[in-house]
Order: C-alpha cells, then structure tokens, then sequence
C-alpha cells in the first residue's frame, strides 16, 4: 500500500528504511526515523525506549501523527497475527506484484513467507509487464485526485 500511494502521488521512495533503521533517517519520508523508532519501540521490553520514540514522533510530526502511527502498528500486528495463526499466504496477484518489493527488503525471509507458494516464471514474466502500466495509471490517478482536491 505504501509503494502504491508514493507511485499515485508521482513520487519514489527508498523503501529500505521499513526494514533497516538507519536507512530511514536518510529516507523521503517525512519522520520516517521517527516512526520507525515508534515501531522498533512498541516490540521492546524497555518502556524507555517507549518513552522516548513516542516523544520523537510527538515533536517532529505532532500529536495527531502519533495518534495515526500507534493505530496502524496495532492494527498491522493485529493482521499479522491472524494471518500467521492460520497460515494465510499471499494471494496470487499480491505475490506477484509485490516479489521484487520483497526480495530487496528481504521480506520473503521472515518465517510467516513459508506459507505463499514461490512465483513462477510465467508469472514473473507477467508481472514485469504490467508494472510500468500499473505506475502510469497510478500517476494518472494521483493527479487526477490532485486537480480535485
């Protein structure tokens, strides 16, 4: 989803920081340190370091935003671990939309990615297809919501 709203917006983003810390200090993302120091913070034991990451994000992007970031911590961890209880994999078109994405973030090695079947090559072949088309309407649909607003 992230990938997603970046390409509507136009835009690009180095994605390695949802996945290594210290790239995301140096990320487009406005707080991007911040919030992933957030979620670093919510898996800790220590409630300093709670502390701390919850008044980052307070000063660099406001109450509001750390509102927002909470709920979509809980609410990712609530997804992840109905998903991972039963075994849900990727569903077909998700997988292969999403297989570069997450070979460079290393996302297929996390333990609940035993449970999506491997891309085959024609579906690879189908996904490096249509991904300039689905950027390009992307954007088309980013701007077009840009004029409106």
């Amino acid at each position: 989803m992230l990938r997603a709203s970046v390409e509507t917006a136009g835009e690009e983003a180095d994605y390695r920081g949802i996945v290594d810390a210290a790239s995301a200090e140096d990320s487009t993302v406005p707080g991007a340190g911040a919030l992933v120091g957030l979620v670093e913070a919510a898996f800790s034991s220590n409630n300093e370091d709670g502390i701390a990451a919850r008044a980052r994000v307070r000063k660099e992007l406001g109450s509001e935003s750390l509102v927002d970031a909470a709920a979509v911590i809980g609410n990712f961890e609530r997804m992840v671990r109905i998903a991972d209880g039963t075994g849900i994999p990727l569903d077909a078109p998700v997988n292969i939309a999403t297989e570069s994405i997450r070979g460079k973030l290393g996302i297929d090695g996390y333990s609940s990615a035993a449970n999506t079947k491997s891309v085959q090559g024609w579906q690879r072949l189908l996904g490096r297809l249509v991904e300039p088309i689905v950027r390009v309407v992307l954007r088309r649909i980013g701007r077009r919501a840009a004029r409106r607003s």
